[in-house]
């Protein structure tokens, strides 16, 4: 078997168990009895405390001899934390226990995207290929777990996430390779630029316009499900529409290279925004089936866009001694503080509007939109004035 496809595997395993517990876990904690506000508050405060316990688990991970035995431990410890919210009953212990599965679980995938891309850039394959195998497995979740969830109710959610999550430990020493990990020296260095980009207006306004476009997601992660079942439509259906979504994601991935080559980051991330705005402001006004497939469609732009571009930006903006800070920030920023902060307000939000409160995402979406769109303006002056001046092949010219 190919090293592509052995990478492409192991996210299968990953994504295939998230792909359940993130669109349907909080049918599981409604069926428990919890309130809007408590569902929201449970799937934030991992969210939030991403920006630390991401980086402290990659330094903890950096101590092993392998970069695969990190996510050994996390994914059977995580089985195991799943599992016990089967066993147990209540917002606490639920909040105390999801808290730790998904923080543990969730550090698998970027862990994995360490070793993927330093494979891809050595032996020549593209990364997207492997990820996008990760995303089609998501759609199997998606879809599966659906019709399940029609026929069995709430528990199969937590009962396939548990043996997905064992399923991930379990290929860890098949599908992984032994990639080594750098000395300690390494880790700590690794760090050291992030005041420089903290200080940084235009990087942080790179970052802060694309967390808010990815921020604006929280309302649909949160409670799309919830909303969709209020509004009469089966489960069957639901997991086809969240099918959908990452569906396109994957051709985006596997045969969108060219026209993300010559859109270029910078416009890729103002057409995200501006699917975002249209994809939650049309969600708002509970519009019928037939267009919740193309409006879900968006999501190749409003997620997959504004992921990418964020990255190629990431790595434009930044000095090479800072890449790891860079995207270490980004990524915190992004997959942490804001969808966090906005998951926390969605939990209210659909307590008292319901679908209206897609309203609030829109508007992060916009506030996102003209970030990127001054952001564009800024690195065309820059570009013009380094290409004045004969700098133009200097990237921090133009940062």
């Amino acid at each position: 078997m190919s090293a592509p496809l052995k990478l492409g595997l192991f996210y299968a395993a990953l994504y295939i168990a998230t792909g359940v517990y993130s669109p349907y876990i909080s049918v599981w904690l409604k069926s428990g009895g919890l309130s809007g506000g408590e569902i929201g508050t449970i799937l934030a405060l991992p969210l939030l405390a991403r920006a630390a316990t991401g980086p402290l688990l990659a330094i903890w991970a950096d101590r092993f001899k392998l970069r695969r035995t990190a996510i050994l431990i996390m994914a059977a410890a995580a089985t195991g934390l799943f599992g016990a919210m089967l066993a147990v009953g209540g917002f606490w212990p639920w909040l105390c226990l999801w808290f730790l599965a998904s923080t543990l679980f969730g550090a698998c995938a970027p862990l994995t995207d360490v070793i993927v891309l330093r494979r891809a850039a050595r032996d020549g394959f593209p990364y997207a290929f492997s990820r996008g195998i990760g995303s089609a497995a998501y759609v199997i979740g998606n879809v599966g777990a659906g019709a399940l969830l029609g026929v069995f109710g709430a528990p199969v959610i937590l009962i396939w996430t548990t043996f997905a999550a064992a399923l991930a430990a379990a290929t860890v020493p098949m599908l992984l390779p032994p990639e080594p990990v750098a000395g300690v020296t390494a880790v700590v260095d690794r760090w050291g630029g992030t005041g420089a980009l903290l200080r940084d207006p235009v990087f942080m306004l790179m970052i802060s316009s694309a967390g808010l476009i990815q921020a604006a997601h929280a309302f649909y992660y949160s409670f799309s499900t919830l909303v969709w079942r209020a509004q009469g439509l089966s489960t069957t259906l639901i997991g086809l529409l969240w099918g959908v979504g990452v569906g396109v994601e994957v051709a985006f991935l596997w045969f969108g290279e060219d026209w993300r080559r010559r859109m270029g980051p910078e416009r890729l991330l103002i057409l995200g925004g501006v699917g975002a705005v249209v994809r939650w402001t049309a969600f708002a006004f509970s519009p019928p089936v037939w267009l919740l497939f193309p409006l879900q469609a968006l999501h190749a732009l409003s997620f997959t866009s504004t992921f990418i571009a964020s990255l190629q930006l990431v790595e434009r903006l930044s000095p090479p001694e800072s890449a790891s800070a860079a995207q270490s920030l980004n990524a915190a920023l992004y997959s942490g503080v804001l969808i966090g902060g906005a998951t926390i307000l969605s939990g209210p939000l659909f307590d008292r509007f319901g679908p209206l409160g897609y309203l609030a995402m829109s508007a992060l979406a916009a506030v996102g939109l003209i970030g990127a769109i001054r952001l564009r303006a800024h690195l065309m002056k820059a570009t013009t004035i380094a290409l004045a001046s004969g700098t133009a092949d200097n990237p921090a010219a133009t940062s």
